[in-house]
Order: structure tokens, then C-alpha cells, then sequence
């Protein structure tokens, strides 16, 4: 499921950020990736060890906590803490798949990379080039979203980022191991969550929605895995 989710950040907070992001020091962003990886991968990244890394990254974590809609349709388990790249004089990154399993730096253990994240940080007049280009049986979806907002989609897409050509791309990204690997019934979970809720917006019926509400959980326990 590719999902676009609006207004993670409110602009104070973009605008606060990308002050800090352009006055910071970036290294290679080929340090974070494989030898595959690293022959299409062009671009900068925070070093992961950066105390900006960590602040900018709490503030990203304490952004989704409060927004309803990234949990619905992530249901996270855990999550690799949100790490920062800039795409700037042509940088790119080409064709990939994420890697099925990542390392968790902070808490030790391992996660597995069900949903890959892509919080922009910048307006999309900022520059030019930069969309992330996702590609499935459907073909290929470009996004390129405004400042504070988030695109989902499955960490098994391929997808690369094109060339930007002037300006620069800033953005924060991580991925999230759900409470339900399949991302068909991730889907099938988040329809029917979101028309339980618009059906309680329109004063459908109560019993009704108790069933229906009751029909999630239990597809949400059979399915769950912690």
C-alpha cells in the first residue's frame, strides 16, 4: 500500500528543522549501505552517530505518536530511528530494494523492514527532480509531497529517487516492522478502520459499528505478530 499521510510536521517545525539541517556538517550517504547499494546511491545523510541525528529523529518519533492515521495504516511494532539525507547538484539514488532485515543501533536486536518511510522537508517548488518513483505491478508512481508530509509504501518495492537538478531535496526517512507483515492485510485492515471511523462520523448504527468494530480486532489478533 502506497499512502500518502498529510501534515506529520506542522511548518514551525519543518521550518525549525531545515534551519538546523543546513547549517549541520553531511557526510557520504554510501557510509549506510551495502556494496550494491552503493554503486546508484548518491547523495548525503546525517552520520548516524550526529546528536542532531537523535534530536531531529525524537522529534520525528514524538510527530507520529500523535497522528492517527500513520498508526492505522502502519500498525508499527517498532521502528528504525528516522535518519536524514540530502539530494542536491544531481544527486540520486537509483533502482533498489531495501534491505529485509536491519540492525536496531539504539536497542540492540534486529528489525524486519516491512514499510519504508519518506517524511519530506522542503516544498516541492524548492527544487527540481528529487521524486521518490515507486514501482509495482501497477507501474510507476512518482511523489514529490509538500513539507511535513509523509509517503508509506512496502519496503519490498522497488523504487529509486531522481536526479535533482536544482536546489535541494531534504528529507527524513526509517522503516517499520508491523504487527502484520502482509501488506494485502495491512491494507484490508486500514479500509476497514477508516470506514469504521467515517461510518461513527456519520452517526451510522451502533450495533452495527460494534460488529464491524469487533470484526477488525479480530482479524487484527489473528493476524498480529509480536
Amino acid at each position: 500500500m502506497l499512502l500518502h499521510i498529510p501534515d506529520i510536521l506542522s511548518a514551525e517545525q519543518v521550518a525549525s528543522m531545515r534551519a538546523a539541517l543546513e547549517a549541520t556538517d553531511w557526510t557520504d550517504g554510501r557510509e549506510t549501505v551495502g556494496a550494491q547499494g552503493a554503486r546508484v546511491k548518491h547523495n548525503q545523510q546525517l552520520p548516524d552517530g550526529s546528536p542532531l541525528r537523535r534530536q531531529l529523529g525524537q522529534q520525528v518519533q514524538a510527530a507520529l505518536a500523535r497522528h492517527a492515521l500513520y498508526h492505522a495504516a502502519t500498525l508499527p511494532l517498532r521502528m528504525l530511528p528516522p535518519r536524514f539525507n540530502r539530494y542536491a547538484d544531481g544527486g540520486q539514488y537509483g533502482f533498489h530494494v531495501d534491505g529485509a532485515v536491519m540492525a536496531l543501533p539504539d536497542e540492540g536486536g534486529q528489525l524486519r523492514s516491512d514499510i519504508a518511510c519518506t517524511l519530506f522537508l522542503n516544498q516541492p517548488d524548492d527544487y527540481d527532480g528529487g521524486e521518490l518513483i515507486v514501482s509495482d505491478t501497477y507501474g510507476e508512481h512518482e511523489v514529490k509531497l509538500p513539507a511535513g508530509d509523509l509517503v508509506v509504501y512496502p519496503s519490498s518495492s522497488l523504487h529509486r529517487v531522481a536526479p535533482v537538478t536544482r536546489g535541494a531535496r531534504l528529507a527524513s526517512f526509517f522503516w517499520v516492522q508491523s504487527l502484520v507483515r502482509d501488506d494485502g492485510r495491512r491494507r484490508l485492515l486500514f479500509e476497514l478502520d477508516t470506514s469504521i471511523q467515517s461510518l461513527t462520523r456519520s452517526g451510522a448504527d451502533a450495533a452495527a459499528l460494534l460488529q464491524l468494530t469487533g470484526v477488525y480486532h479480530n482479524l487484527l489478533r489473528q493476524w498480529a505478530e509480536t
